[in-house]
């Protein structure tokens, strides 16, 4: 993560909670960044989709790159627009890939279908709501179709309460295929408590886990993204061990009895006792 500089102020629009959104030049990684409130939502590059400069997207691009037979066009749902950073790499790489994507503020999905475009012909369609509400009221079509649902929601810096609880998650797997993988980023910091009891709420609803994460961060030493992968069948994790050690920062992939360990003890979350994720600390953000 890292903060965007203001003063380079780009296009903008106003959030419903009266915050701002902005589209600005990345100074370090070129392409653009959507940023609301200070706090960088998501990065693009529009002359090549495949440049995916936030470490935790490209893990969750990995574990998609294993989905089904290369270039094989995939049904997929994204809860968290952002900059549409996925629904682009998906277009790219799986080109005939059918993707629902649903966001909560009309005027950040104006801003950025008006400013970073998507290519044309793309079947990409937006769908404005809350993103609990919205996985519950998926066309008949949907239901067990979905090759992939990614979970990437965030109000600022942190993830509602309502979209971390197993009530939640039981909503996003009715969408799955047999085989269809949930993706789940995770934000955390020291002793990764927030992230323990979400790797148990997702095995509390699916039975074939692992988590992608910077090594650092998987140890809780770290403010961080962690990616929960999740599936009723087995997940196809041949080769993720080798792609996360190949970096850009040396990652892992916790399974098995190390994820097993990581969860216990966590308890499940609940609609009676959800709770957003932490806030990280300013200083996360500065470049």
């Amino acid at each position: 993560m890292a903060r965007a500089h203001l003063e380079d102020a780009g296009p903008s629009r106003r959030l419903s909670d009266g915050t701002i959104a902005r589209i600005l030049p990345s100074r370090f990684a070129g392409g653009f960044e959507l940023d609301v409130d200070g706090t960088p939502q998501s990065h693009v590059d529009l002359d090549d989709p495949t440049h995916l400069h936030f470490e935790y997207i490209a893990r969750m691009a990995a574990v998609i790159d294993l989905l089904g037979m290369p270039g094989q066009p995939l049904t997929a749902v994204h809860l968290g627009a952002g900059a549409l950073t996925l629904p682009r790499y998906l277009e790219h790489t799986r080109p005939g890939s059918r993707q629902q994507v649903v966001e909560l503020e009309q005027p950040l999905a104006d801003l950025v279908r008006e400013n970073l475009p998507l290519p044309r012909g793309a079947q990409v369609r937006m769908r404005i709501g809350d993103a609990r509400a919205v996985a519950q009221k998926m066309p008949p079509g949907l239901i067990g179709a979905a090759d992939l649902v990614v979970s990437d929601v965030f109000a600022g810096a942190q993830t509602p309460a309502h979209l971390t609880t197993v009530e939640y998650y039981r909503i996003l797997t009715r969408l799955l295929a047999p085989a269809g993988v949930l993706l789940v980023n995770v934000a955390d910091g020291a002793g990764l408590a927030f992230a323990r009891r979400q790797v148990a709420t997702v095995r509390a609803v699916l039975p074939e886990v692992i988590v992608l994460a910077e090594v650092q961060t998987l140890k809780g030493r770290r403010f961080g993204n962690l990616v929960i992968a999740a599936s009723p069948a087995p997940l196809p994790v041949e080769w993720l061990p080798r792609l996360m050690a190949a970096g850009p920062h040396p990652a892992k992939v916790a399974q098995g009895t190390e994820l097993d360990e990581f969860a216990r003890g966590a308890r499940v979350m609940t609609d009676a006792d959800a709770a957003p994720s932490p806030k990280p600390a300013t200083s996360v953000f500065e470049r």
